[in-house]
C-alpha cells in the first residue's frame, strides 16, 4: 500500500474550497477513502491504483482553481 498525503493550495481560511472536498469526492469514486485534514489531506491506495489516483487529484484540483499541489508519497511497511 502506499500513502499519499497531500496539499491543494490557495488555501482559504476558515473553510475548506471545493477544489479540496471536489478532489476528495473524485477520489472516493475510484473507491479510496480520503482523510481531509486541516492543512492537508491523505489517503491510502494500492500501488495498483497510485498513478491513476495521482491524475485524479491533480486534474479535479487543477480544474476548480488549484494554484499548486504538493503530494508526498510514502509506502507502508506490512
Amino acid at each position: 500500500m502506499i500513502k499519499v498525503e497531500y496539499t491543494i493550495e490557495p488555501f482559504v481560511e476558515g473553510e475548506i474550497p471545493a477544489r479540496v472536498t471536489l478532489a476528495a469526492a473524485a477520489l472516493e469514486t475510484l473507491g479510496i477513502s480520503v482523510d481531509i485534514g486541516v492543512f492537508g489531506s491523505s489517503f491510502e491506495v494500492d500501488s495498483t491504483q497510485v498513478g491513476e489516483a495521482m491524475s485524479v487529484l491533480t486534474s479535479t484540483a487543477y480544474a476548480h482553481g488549484a494554484t499548486h499541489v504538493t503530494i508526498d508519497l510514502e509506502e507502508m511497511q506490512s
